[in-house]
């Protein structure tokens, strides 16, 4: 591999970053994406919309996508400042045990420092232990005082059970 580069997603990247985002899903299990013009549609109205609903940063080997974090803000965090909240650190098969994961942390931890925020949030599956040694070889703890939920859409609308 040659060094690689992180740098702020653009609409450009967005192929690429669809092919990158079906090998992700295919690695968490889905069996079936969307076709590639819908998710092209997806990352930009994401990405890319005013205001952007999240951001990202990307891994480049050359001119190949290799990684990316996805993140937003969240306020208020500590003494009302923000927090950056890591949704989706995904490293491509090919680039992974290369310390790209570890570039695309730096980086998302320089965003953080940029923008003032006291903490860096995010979580992994329990059942992922590659991503659990990764976090902890960071010098990340987790923390247990936290308990993560969730409610989804199941085809009728977000909306609490009765």
């Amino acid at each position: 591999m040659t060094p690689v580069t992180v740098s702020p997603a653009t609409p450009d990247d967005v192929p690429a970053m669809a092919a990158l985002l079906e090998e992700m899903d295919r690695f968490y299990g889905a069996t079936a994406t969307e076709p590639t013009g819908e998710r092209e549609r997806q990352i930009r109205e994401a990405l890319f919309a005013s205001p952007p609903a999240a951001y990202a940063l990307l891994a480049l080997d050359g001119d190949q996508l290799v990684g990316m974090a996805a993140y937003s803000f969240l306020w208020p965090a500590v003494r009302l400042t923000r927090s950056l909240y890591l949704k989706e650190l995904y490293v491509a098969e090919r680039g992974q045990r290369h310390g790209i994961g570890r570039a695309l942390m730096a980086a998302l931890f320089e965003v953080a420092s940029k923008h003032g925020c006291s903490r860096v949030e995010w979580t992994t599956d329990q059942d992922n232990p590659g991503a659990v040694a990764f976090y902890a070889a960071l010098g990340a703890l987790a923390d247990p005082s936290k308990i993560f939920f969730r409610i989804e859409d199941t085809g009728t609308g977000l909306h609490p059970p009765t």
